[in-house]
């Protein structure tokens, strides 16, 4: 492939008015201002180009114009500023615009001095779409023009199909922040990092495969919660089928590409329908993949309060992945400025059974293998991405907790003080492994369900 630039000529126009922007979250995050962070939010504009699959490369179809959205969190001042940019690709599986890498990584982001810019790269984002994780209330898709005309009349877009060089222009465009009027005016940009989860992460490693080298603008990618496949180059005038990137033949990362890619999976992305374990790879100069033991595609970090919402007959998932993957992306920076490489990690066992292919469990029920955290190493709780249970599609994403029998978590512990000495413990080899960041130490050692353990006693 001979590599093109991305194309060039991106405007960026501050957006105001209405309520402020629209972007799905159900986390807060952390408090900005207290930061030193601003938060605004522009519209970008240009022309984008159409590829299509030939011959094993791509070939320029057509080009369209478009302008789409971008959040922009970011350092007041340079001096406060690590140089890095995180770029996530806008998550559309509910039908609109939401950033869960963000919520997962805040608290690394803003204590480490990144930007961090959401792209609305895809259709959905801007011309709304029904989604793809069973949350369809039956009403007609509502274009961001529409929910708040204020701020958002002058945004289209112009099809799925122009979503990759889009996300590719407007990377292009951030790293000159020299411009007058530019998201990152006053900072000093060195290096550009694209992230994405779950229908992002397909599109990401689409964009990996067939438009990093072409592109050449992203320093390192961190694609988070893939499937086997990858999301379809696309069409115009519509939203891609998300549904291509659960079958067919298993894609792995090009050995093409030449920057370094972080693949951080849970057991939902490994198993279920996800099948992330037909396009496993080994790890390389270039590549590494992590697999977290106990851990959903979605759960408790990202809905929070707001769980009962979900409908969902049992709690989801309150594993520890969130730890893992702010650990991925310190790592990642490291790795793609050529200091130290990420530790690697066995893969989740996974057995063959008479129904397939399975978790191998420990004597308490977490899967065995993969990264390792203090919660399926010291636990309380069965802590599982794969739901068996006939539940809607939004509650297999979530996983499940399943509480342990107290005559169970007695058996574990001696007592609380034991319970809480082996979990701190277990905080610190994981730190120790790399897997998790010593500067989430004490929120890690917060997370522990000493409560359990002491409601157990009675049963000793």
């Amino acid at each position: 492939m001979t590599a093109t630039s991305a194309p060039t000529q991106i405007t960026f126009t501050e957006l105001t008015g209405g309520d402020g922007h629209n972007i799905l979250s159900a986390n807060p995050g952390p408090d900005l201002s207290a930061a030193g962070y601003t938060e605004t939010e522009y519209s970008a504009s240009g022309l984008a180009r159409r590829f299509a699959a030939d011959d094993g490369d791509l070939r320029e179809v057509d080009t369209a114009e478009f302008a789409t959205r971008v959040l922009v969190r970011r350092p007041e001042d340079d001096a406060d500023f690590n140089g890095h940019v995180v770029v996530e690709w806008f998550n559309v599986s509910s039908g609109t615009d939401s950033a869960p890498e963000y919520t997962y990584l805040a608290p690394e982001i803003i204590r480490s001095g990144y930007a961090w810019v959401g792209v609305s790269a895809q259709y959905a984002g801007v011309e709304g779409g029904a989604g793809s994780v069973g949350m369809d209330d039956g009403s007609a898709p509502q274009r961001l023009a529409d929910k708040h005309p204020e701020r958002y009349a002058a945004l289209h877009h112009p099809g799925d199909g122009y979503s990759y060089d889009i996300f590719g222009a407007i990377g292009a465009a951030l790293a000159d922040a020299d411009v007058e009027g530019h998201p990152l005016t006053g900072l000093s940009v060195r290096r550009l990092l694209a992230a994405g989860e779950s229908q992002s992460a397909m599109a990401l490693t689409t964009y990996t495969n067939h438009f990093a080298r072409r592109h050449n603008v992203f320093h390192g990618i961190l694609i988070h919660s893939r499937s086997l496949g990858t999301l379809p180059l696309g069409d115009a005038g519509g939203p891609v089928d998300i549904t291509e990137a659960y079958r067919g033949v298993p894609v792995p990362i090009s050995a093409d590409v030449e920057v370094p890619v972080f693949v951080v999976q849970t057991e939902t992305d490994v198993l279920t329908n996800f099948q992330y374990v037909q396009a496993r790879q080994p790890d390389s100069m270039r590549f590494r993949a992590w697999e977290v033991a106990g851990t959903s595609h979605a759960d408790i970090a990202q809905i929070g309060e707001y769980e009962s919402m979900l409908g969902c007959p049992a709690p989801v998932n309150r594993g520890q992945q969130r730890f893992v993957l702010r650990a991925a992306l310190h790592h990642l920076r490291e790795w793609l400025n050529g200091e130290t490489e990420p530790p690697v990690a066995t893969p989740l066992l996974v057995v063959d059974s008479g129904d397939g292919k399975r978790f191998e469990l420990d004597t308490i029920g977490n899967a065995r293998d993969g990264v390792r955290t203090p919660c399926v190493d010291v636990p309380t709780q069965i802590l599982s991405g794969v739901v068996t249970a006939d539940v809607p599609r939004i509650c297999v994403l979530f996983g499940v907790t399943t509480p342990l029998p107290p005559t169970v978590i007695a058996g574990l512990y001696t007592g609380d003080t034991d319970y809480v000495q082996r979990y701190a413990d277990a905080v610190d080899a994981a730190i120790e492994a790399g897997f998790v960041l010593s500067a989430d130490r004490d929120e890690l050692l917060a997370d522990a369900r000493t409560d359990l353990v002491v409601d157990a006693e009675a049963f000793r």
